[in-house]
């Protein structure tokens, strides 16, 4: 991939992981959705942030949204970066193996220790003072709900960030998608009839008065 952040050996750990956080089994997962892609070119710089509305490519940061959006992608290497070793290091205390080569059982036995890790760092956090609003940025998060979010979002964003090759986690939902975000600019596609009954219609009236 011409646009990339991991090693080589990041980088099949990551996919290994990704492909237990979405399996795959009577439909397609993480690994033929392509999420190891999102993620990584995700991670490669800041050219890959916004999509242009009319699908043309990605919005250029400049000044200060660029400087921040620096610091937010090295805050998420450096997340990435610990985290595989992490998971290295659980997989050979449990298993002496690197994660990437351990059995499918084995790989959920060593996630189900890494989550139960942030569990209870998130537990940890919210005893030293007063309860907080979710979670609202990635930087926030540690490595396991941070490569479960980038999973989630891999799947099921638009191909033009990398993941949901050949819109595959769409077919998974049932959602056919637009042809390009070009068609959703350009008012061709919406997304109506996909809203809670009765909502289309409450949208639709909304407009109409504006």
């Amino acid at each position: 991939m011409a646009h990339s952040f991991f090693t080589a050996h990041q980088r099949a750990t990551v996919e290994a992981a990704m492909a237990r956080i979405i399996p795959t089994d009577d439909t397609p997962g993480a690994r033929e959705a392509g999420c190891i892609d999102f993620v990584d070119r995700y991670l490669s710089g800041i050219g890959f942030i916004f999509a242009r509305p009319d699908g043309s490519g990605f919005e250029v940061l400049t000044g200060k949204a660029a400087d921040a959006w620096r610091r937010r992608i090295a805050i998420m290497r450096t997340r990435y970066a610990e985290g595989v070793f992490d998971l290295d290091s659980r997989s050979h205390k449990a298993f002496s193996a690197d994660f990437a080569d351990l059995a499918p059982e084995q790989q959920d036995s060593v996630l189900r220790d890494a989550e139960k890790k942030s569990q209870a760092k998130e537990a940890a956090t919210a005893a030293d003072g007063p309860a907080l609003q979710q979670t609202s940025t990635e930087v926030d998060l540690d490595f396991f709900p941070l490569i479960v979010a980038h999973t989630r979002q891999g799947f099921y964003a638009d191909p033009i960030y990398g993941g949901n090759r050949r819109r595959v986690g769409w077919q998974v939902i049932g959602f056919p998608g637009p042809a390009s975000l070009r068609d959703v600019h350009e008012g061709r596609y919406t997304t109506l009839q996909y809203f809670a009954e009765g909502e289309a219609e409450k949208v639709r009236e909304f407009h109409d008065g504006l």
